[in-house]
């Protein structure tokens, strides 16, 4: 359409509304920066754009451009207000926060503008900020926003020790938002791959140049992987590029091919060059000035390493594990996408998922020649300037001292641990799970057994 009529802005926006909603958003910004040559004033425009930034970490860029928008009383002033709060509650402009709210205003007959009533609330009266939020989490609200709701009030009731509550309420929300998830297809994919794995590194040969300065952190949600990324982000050569969609897009487009899992060296050369291109592109998009490394932590780049032997050849791997237990009731606890992660609704899912993550790494390292390290969550706790000269020395960089000190990070963190990167490193959150002891049978014992003898200290 926007080859039909070049001179509409509203198909450059659909386009970009669509690359956003993919996760690409380099071409998202490419598409809304066309729109807005043709719709300079249009609102709905302007919103997407802040969104985008917002989403690219850019707060300062995003809030001043809600500001605008607002101040011009535009058709969506409702959603470009929201917006700017979340804006202001990501990036810990609380002064600002409190204002809008204390203000008042339209926006606020929004059901999701009670979520910000609620943070408020939690500042002084943490026991009324959940009774607000279970209100609203058991609501006739868009499903999206009792989900939030629900999962922030079970964060505060399992920051007041009210476990059982926590738990009954997590069940609750995944009951009631949640959606069906396919495990038997995630679990036969890992078969799959370990299977041709089995016939050695022919079966996957690189198909692309080798990548250069690029690096992987390998885990599961809740691993810590925020954590590590925040530190190694500290170092000058080194950018964060956060949950990069990146390895979406490779996925498909192997899946699209009919080669995934089983014929990977039949991929043409020219389309593993194209599909490297594509995936270098968005990733450059994200690396601030001056960084020349960058540290991409999506959560699927585990299931699959053969897939990026082949295409993304050379990338440095760290890989990131903590205590099987504490995983899963992070994991459980905490508000992930209900499809992509539909896994997270039960304690026994979690499970599988981790027993499938465990039964191929780290042998598919070896097996697939990535240079790589292997880095035990409770172990960078306890010598984090052990741990972090080793991933740097990896990349052939010199140790850098603020690494040590995440919290000095002022870089936006959009993933569930934005609060907890705030703060130096600590080891509040290991053995987390003992407050939820009760939910774990003996089926666990084995993959505690297994990451205690990965342990280093």
């Amino acid at each position: 359409m926007n080859n039909q009529q070049p001179s509409s802005g509203y198909w450059w926006m659909a386009a970009g509304r669509a690359a956003l909603a993919c996760g690409r958003l380099h071409d998202a910004v490419e598409s809304f920066d066309r729109a807005q040559r043709l719709l300079p004033t249009d609102p709905h425009l302007q919103l997407q754009r802040a969104i985008v930034d917002h989403r690219l970490g850019r707060s300062v860029a995003a809030a001043d451009r809600l500001r605008k928008l607002i101040a011009s009383e535009p058709v969506n002033a409702i959603d470009a207000t929201i917006v700017l709060a979340e804006v202001l509650h990501r990036s810990n402009q609380r002064d600002e926060l409190d204002r809008i709210v204390a203000v008042g205003g339209a926006w606020t007959n929004d059901p999701r503008a009670q979520l910000f009533v609620a943070r408020g609330q939690a500042i002084s009266d943490r026991t009324q900020a959940i009774t607000t939020l279970d209100q609203l989490a058991r609501s006739t609200a868009p499903a999206h926003v009792r989900r939030i709701a629900g999962f922030e009030a079970i964060r505060m009731l399992d920051a007041l020790g009210r476990y059982r509550e926590a738990f009954e309420l997590a069940v609750f929300m995944h009951r009631s938002t949640g959606t069906a998830y396919d495990i038997g297809g995630l679990q036969g994919e890992i078969e799959a791959q370990k299977n041709l794995l089995a016939r050695g590194k022919a079966s996957c040969p690189p198909r692309a140049p080798r990548m250069e300065e690029t690096a992987m952190i390998l885990a599961l949600p809740r691993s810590g992987t925020t954590l590590l990324e925040q530190m190694l982000d500290r170092h000058p050569a080194i950018a964060g590029i956060g949950e990069y969609g990146g390895i979406h897009a490779l996925g498909d487009r192997a899946i699209s091919s009919g080669l995934w899992p089983h014929d990977l060296a039949a991929i043409e050369s020219s389309d593993a060059l194209a599909w490297q291109k594509e995936y270098k592109t968005g990733a450059a998009f994200l690396r601030r000035p001056g960084a020349r490394w960058t540290l991409d932590k999506n959560l699927h780049a585990w299931r699959w390493l053969p897939l990026i032997a082949t295409i993304l050849p050379g990338t440095v791997m760290i890989a990131v594990d903590r205590d099987p237990r504490d995983t899963a009731i992070s994991t459980f606890l905490g508000n992930f996408h209900p499809s992509a992660f539909g896994w997270s609704g039960s304690i026994e899912s979690i499970h599988k998922v981790i027993a499938a993550h465990r039964s191929i790494l780290p042998q598919a390292l070896e097996a697939l020649d990535f240079e790589h390290e292997a880095i035990v969550y409770e172990d960078l706790i306890a010598d984090p300037a052990g741990h972090v000269s080793r991933c740097l020395k990896r990349m052939g960089l010199a140790m850098d001292e603020a690494t040590l000190a995440p919290e000095g990070n002022l870089r936006t963190v959009l993933t569930l641990s934005h609060d907890q990167v705030r703060r130096p490193i600590n080891r509040a959150s290991i053995g987390r799970w003992r407050n939820y002891e009760w939910a774990f049978d003996e089926s666990w014992n084995s993959l505690a057994a297994l990451h205690d003898a990965r342990r280093r200290l």
